[in-house]
């Protein structure tokens, strides 16, 4: 396994270059980058400024493990079908740029219930939506790993499950973070029961207590049965930190990555 970061929780003001350079003196291995509406690494980015980036790392020896999306996106489940056609195009325009970097993973989020999206018909919508998704992701050979983020939707390991088995494509699996799931469960479970669509591991901790973000280690996620999960699934891939370094500085963030791999 490998040692990651997410550019989720490196300075926005540093550049593309820096955020590698950085990451690699903090003693970090991978990175998962952050796509934004403008900028550097962006919607309006270009084949060859994509390869560009794509180059700095390679050239730092840093593994380009997965891409976030951080852009305005009405979401799949959406009330308005015009909303969930703009956040259609959206992702297949998001899907191409993460191909043009040759990063093989992309973090989905399909959406959210609320007040006026009620749970089934989020459920449907997305279901949908990701197997219209789907055979655009295969092609461009990127997966897409969709995340539990507090959003109200897929909120057991089951569920999860039961809903990635019915997309039905080997392109949309299950992105695993450690953190984000210890307020009403245990996620060795989620591990274990989503393990044959997971793709990709962010590493986070929480505290049920005081219900606050904790150095990883510190809080209440049992990390020697998560890694006892991921290493019974063959795992081999980057553990992402997605701690902020107004919670822990990145170098401490990626010695307690490694000491957990060592447990």
């Amino acid at each position: 396994m490998k040692v990651g970061i997410s550019c989720l929780v490196l300075p926005h003001d540093w550049s593309f270059a820096q955020a590698i350079r950085e990451a690699k003196k903090a003693g970090y291995e991978a990175m998962e980058v952050v796509i934004r509406e403008h900028g550097e690494l962006s919607l309006d980015s270009t084949e060859q400024q994509l390869r560009q980036l794509a180059a700095t790392a390679q050239q730092e020896e840093v593994y380009l493990c997965s891409a976030c999306p951080s852009v305005p996106n009405p979401g799949l489940t959406a009330a308005d079908p015009q909303a969930r056609s703009i956040s259609f195009d959206l992702f297949r325009r998001l899907i191409d740029i993460v191909a043009g970097m040759e990063i093989d993973t992309m973090l989905v989020v399909p959406g959210s219930v609320t007040a006026d999206v009620a749970y089934d018909e989020a459920y449907y919508r997305a279901l949908e939506g990701l197997q219209r998704l789907a055979p655009h992701a295969e092609a461009a050979g990127v997966n897409l790993a969709v995340e539990y983020v507090w959003n109200k939707f897929l909120l057991s390991p089951l569920e999860m499950a039961a809903f990635l088995d019915e997309v039905g494509s080997s392109r949309v699996g299950f992105f695993f973070d450690t953190g984000n799931m210890v307020i009403f469960g245990y996620p060795e479970q989620w591990a274990r029961i989503c393990g044959r669509h997971l793709m990709k591991v962010h590493f986070k901790d929480f505290a049920r207590e005081g219900y606050r973000w904790t150095p990883l280690g510190e809080g209440d996620v049992n990390f020697s049965a998560v890694m006892a999960e991921l290493r019974r699934l063959g795992y081999d891939d980057a553990l992402i930190s997605e701690v902020d370094t107004a919670t822990a500085p990145l170098a401490e963030s990626a010695a307690a990555i490694r000491r957990i791999m060592e447990s």
